[in-house]
């Protein structure tokens, strides 16, 4: 199982590092991963193999939200499915 994992907010050091390390230590593989600088904003979209978490996915969703407002980020972890399926025209 595959899960699209969104962060946005002020830039700052060490996002990538603390949303990587949250992940592993989870028994995520982060599979693919962009991210980008926009003037002081950072945006950054992993795709994550989440089929070794232990979790259900609404409590990872709801760690890596906590995660973000401990960092001072948004972060969003969903299903790749409902992702795709919120995206479709």
């Amino acid at each position: 199982m595959r899960a699209v994992v969104t962060v946005t907010g002020k830039d700052k050091k060490g996002i990538i590092a603390k949303v990587s390390t949250f992940l592993s230590e989870k028994g995520a593989n982060i599979e693919d991963i962009s991210q980008t600088v926009l003037g002081e904003y950072f945006a950054m979209i992993m795709i994550a193999d989440i089929s070794s978490v232990k979790e259900e996915l609404s409590t990872l969703a709801a760690q890596c939200a906590e995660l973000g407002k401990q960092i001072g980020m948004s972060i969003y972890l969903q299903h790749e499915d409902i992702f795709n399926a919120m995206h479709t025209v």
